[in-house]
């Protein structure tokens, strides 16, 4: 009876149709391309969903076991029951852990519409069959081959009946009948089991070497007996001269019905290798936050008076890189890394000059101004959201080209959810845990089998390289490392707020299993959820922000309301892990919850909450340091702005670490004097800000640079060196070093030079004396480092991984405006001698358009019409026509649900509908 009042669907189109509209949504959210644009009808979107382009997206977010199960339905009967897909993974034996999983992965192809049917048919999409089936130019993964009615298609019928009565089988009359036969010895588990008892060893052994794929293989034209017993008994069937494969049914019976050697219903578990005390964890974070802050304030710094030009295919030169590298320090990865962190967040761009060459944006100076904890908030928050792939820096390109820092072709789509999603398995762990690189990598591959594939090895290189996505692992562990993300390997308080994770203060602990055995974790919110062997947080699906008012925080992927509803607009992991159909039995296995992307308003709050964590833990700066008689001040931890800055300017930095140490020379006491500062203000200047009293030594190289600062004079000439003291001069003229410079005298106290005053400025110093530049006028030139800007610019859009996902209020107009096209596309029409073709707008003239409109206002009926709007896009509609005048119709659009008018020149055509 339930049967006939719900007939199993004869298309995707129906099987769509019978959904209701929470299971479109999960659809069209799980699968956005479905909705770019939005299709008008059900039919249309069906056809969309078989495309090859949206299938393949669709099979690469699935994870293993799910793409293990399409594979086998791939290599299943069309259709196949329920119980021949859990034969084909769970093998004749049976196994209670797939048993349990595969409901669960059957609603994830279902859902994400690759799957329809009940369960006695389940039929894969084609498209997905045709990419999944096996064949000789593309292998199954499952390593098995064609049937045995695919392998005998070719053969004569004659060889087809010499085979039949070989393997023990009545003669039949037509190669039809006799491959069914065939087929039936070689699913027929006993009868199949007694043929292979005569086989000879070496027969064995060949089938066991062909078993697990490839099922190919290769003869000569005179095979050898064990090879011959096979071929004459169809157990090996000749696709090409030279060439047999092993049929499907007989690898299956040799494989004891299982269509994968291991199939991997569960996830692997991210276990813990070291665990640390939760305060060092956010201590050594905190150490590291404040160290990228110092770093990229340095480099900016560094380019304050106009970076490095920028090459003229874009980037940073290697000679650059290298220069900055050992500027800050590090290595040129690292380097490349601070680089694009700065650009990431909008400090660094170029300046659009015609000698173009990067500088600090207006932004920068914005961002100095912030307080510490706020500063790297920005850092972070553009770090976890950012395309850009700095290590791939050094690279190659398709075109062999270097990839530079800075430069195109660094953008990766799958870097933030990548990033995204190692964060997401350190939260999962429980507070100072720090789990092993591989097992990471381990699980992010189960997770996305076919995304991103194994590069070729490169020349001089024994192995070959890792897949995009292995390296974007490594990359997010080394980097969230060096801003702070992360402390000791484990992620930090400030990190797991970061992602919305309420932090240790807000969680219940690990579980009385230990570290990675599950435990309760309670939010701020009062929602508990149970977190699995993997520490990702299941049950409820929803756990309080701990501190994050309005942002939800950890985002279950129930949603919202912790129920059935998918996650929300992004969602790029299984989605399986997320919604379960149907209440599973207590021995099924609960997937986890992974946490979903939050939305950029709640991620402002996260990393708002993030930066308020942080602050605490940071240094306060100080506003002194400590003098030494040897020419060094020691800065204890961070100054406040204005002493690092003076102090810069007067001293060279000589060591950094826990304590800075400055070095005073007669350079850079010289520069302090440069910068207008007298002797009088230097002196005040470190004795407000020591604690120590100013050594004797440090106040005479003061005095005595101050006294000759200034004594010579340069000017434009084109240069010319003045000085009261004759004999001074005398002496420059009769340095051998100033042969360079080209001096002569024009008068007792004023010599000329032909180089320019930049240069000769350079050439005194470098002999030892202290000249200062003077003006047209005569006076003094105050030399202070110019802050290069670029105009104003923006931080770099991240490149989108395939359309932008979609809303809550597009879905919601997406799944109306679908379902009205279908409804009126599906209404029944009376018949006419001029009926449309399926998907095709009704033509009627202008006249029979009017009179139906007419006769319908006074009967009440609805019609079908066709209808351009003003874009030029069509559309059909079921309307109840109210009133015609003025050229207009006002009608009740059944489809719309509301009252709207038409222009009668835009409609089409109308029919009527059928009566009920």
């Amino acid at each position: 009876m339930s049967q006939e009042a719900n007939p199993a669907p004869r298309s995707l189109a129906e099987a769509l149709r019978a959904r209701d509209d929470a299971s479109l949504a999960a659809l069209l959210r799980s699968r956005p391309d479905l909705i770019t644009p939005v299709p008008t009808d059900l039919t249309q979107l069906a056809t969309r969903a078989g495309t090859r382009a949206s299938v393949l997206r669709a099979l690469e977010r699935l994870d293993r076991f799910a793409l293990q199960t399409a594979e086998a339905l791939a290599v299943a009967p069309d259709p196949a029951s329920g119980t021949a897909l859990l034969g084909l993974m769970a093998g004749d034996a049976g196994d209670e852990t797939v048993a349990a999983a595969l409901p669960r992965a059957l609603a994830t192809l279902r859902e994400q519409a690759l799957v329809w049917g009940d369960d006695e048919r389940l039929r894969l999409v084609r498209t997905a069959r045709e990419l999944l089936a096996p064949s000789p130019q593309h292998p199954s993964p499952t390593g098995l081959g064609p049937t045995v009615h695919e392998a005998a298609s070719g053969m004569s019928p004659g060889r087809i009946q010499e085979i039949v009565t070989t393997a023990g089988l009545a003669s039949t009359h037509d190669s039809v009948s006799a491959v069914t036969a065939l087929t039936a010895l070689f699913t027929h588990r006993k009868k199949m089991a007694k043929l292979l008892s005569g086989a000879p060893e070496g027969s064995l052994e060949v089938l066991s070497r062909l078993v697990w794929g490839p099922p190919y293989g290769q003869v000569t034209p005179e095979p050898a007996a064990h090879l011959r017993w096979l071929l004459d008994r169809g157990l090996l069937l000749p696709t090409a001269p030279g060439t047999v494969v092993l049929p499907r049914e007989v690898a299956l019976h040799l494989r004891a019905g299982r269509a994968h050697r291991e199939p991997e219903p569960l996830p692997p578990a991210v276990e813990p290798a070291a665990t640390h005390r939760p305060q060092g964890v956010d201590a050594a974070a905190a150490g590291q936050a404040h160290t990228a802050l110092a770093t990229v304030e340095e480099l900016l710094k560094d380019w304050d008076e106009g970076g490095p030009a920028v090459l003229r295919a874009g980037g940073l030169s290697v000679r650059d890189l290298k220069r900055t590298a050992v500027a800050l320090d590090t290595s040129e990865p690292v380097a490349a890394f601070w680089v694009e962190l700065a650009y990431a967040a909008g400090l660094l761009a170029s300046d659009g000059e015609a000698d173009e060459r990067y500088a600090a944006t207006p932004l920068y100076d914005e961002w100095l101004e912030r307080p510490p904890a706020e500063r790297w908030a920005l850092l972070a928050g553009a770090w976890l959201t950012a395309t850009r792939a700095p290590g791939l820096v050094g690279g190659r390109d398709a075109k062999d080209r270097t990839l530079s820092a800075l430069g195109p072709g660094l953008d990766r789509s799958a870097a933030p959810e990548v990033r995204h999603r190692v964060l997401t398995l350190l939260a999962g762990l429980p507070a100072g845990a720090a789990p092993a690189p591989e097992s990471i990598l381990t699980r992010l591959h189960w997770e996305r089998p076919l995304r991103g594939t194994a590069g070729t090895p490169r020349p001089g290189r024994d192995t070959p390289a890792e897949d995009l996505r292995t390296r974007l692992a490594r990359w997010t562990l080394t980097e969230a490392e060096l801003l702070g993300v992360t402390g000791r390997g484990a992620l930090s308080t400030q990190g797991r707020a970061l992602l919305g994770v309420p932090g240790p203060g807000a969680s219940g602990g690990p579980g009385p299993g230990g570290p990675g055995e599950g435990g309760e974790l309670t939010g701020a919110g009062g929602v508990a959820g149970v977190a699995d062997s993997t520490g990702v947080v299941g049950g409820a699906g929803v756990v309080g922000a701990g501190g994050l008012p309005g942002a939800g925080g950890l985002r279950g992927a129930g949603g919202p309301a912790g129920g059935g509803e998918p996650g929300g607009p992004g969602d790029k992991l299984p989605v399986h892990h997320h919604r379960a159909p149907a209440p599973a039995p207590a021995t099924a296995p609960s997937a986890p919850a992974p946490l979903v992307p939050l939305s950029p308003a709640e991620q402002a709050v996260a990393t708002a909450t993030a930066a308020r964590l942080l602050a605490p833990l940071l240094p306060e700066p100080l506003d002194h340091v400590l003098l030494q008689a040897d020419l060094t001040a020691v800065a204890p931890g961070p100054l406040e702005r204005p002493l690092a800055e003076m102090l810069g300017v007067l001293a060279d930095v000589e060591s950094k670490g826990g304590a800075t140490v400055y070095r005073f020379t007669p350079g850079s006491v010289r520069r302090a004097l440069d910068a207008g500062r007298t002797a009088a203000d230097l002196h005040d200047f470190l004795a407000r800000h020591s604690r120590t009293p100013i050594p004797q030594p440090l106040a005479y190289l003061i005095d005595d640079v101050a006294r000759k600062h200034g004594h010579l004079r340069i000017g434009a000439a084109s240069a010319y060196v003045r000085c009261d003291d004759d004999a001074l001069l005398t002496e420059i003229l009769a340095d051998k070093r100033a042969t360079a410079l080209r001096l002569r005298r024009l008068a007792p106290t004023v010599l000329a030079a032909q180089s320019d005053p930049a240069a000769l400025l350079e050439g005194l110093r470098a002999m030892g004396f202290a000249p200062a530049a003077e003006s047209a006028e005569g006076d003094v030139l105050i030399t202070r480092a110019h802050a290069h800007r670029t105009p104003p610019r923006t931080a770099p859009e991240p490149v989108p991984d395939g359309p932008p996902p979609p809303d809550s209020t597009l879905l919601s107009a997406a799944i109306r405006a679908i379902r009205a096209g279908d409804l009126a596309a599906t209404a029944p029409r009376k018949p006419t001698g001029t009926d449309p073709a399926a998907g095709e707008l009704p033509r009627t003239s202008a006249a029979e358009t009017l009179a139906t409109v007419q006769a319908a206002v006074l009967t009440g009926d609805s019609l079908w019409i066709g209808y351009v709007n003003a874009e030029g896009a069509a559309s059909q509609r079921v309307i109840a026509p109210i009133r015609v005048e003025g050229g207009f119709v006002t009608a009740y659009d059944h489809t719309a649900d509301e009252v709207r008018t038409y222009p009668l020149h835009r409609i089409t055509g109308v029919a009527e509908l059928a009566e009920e």
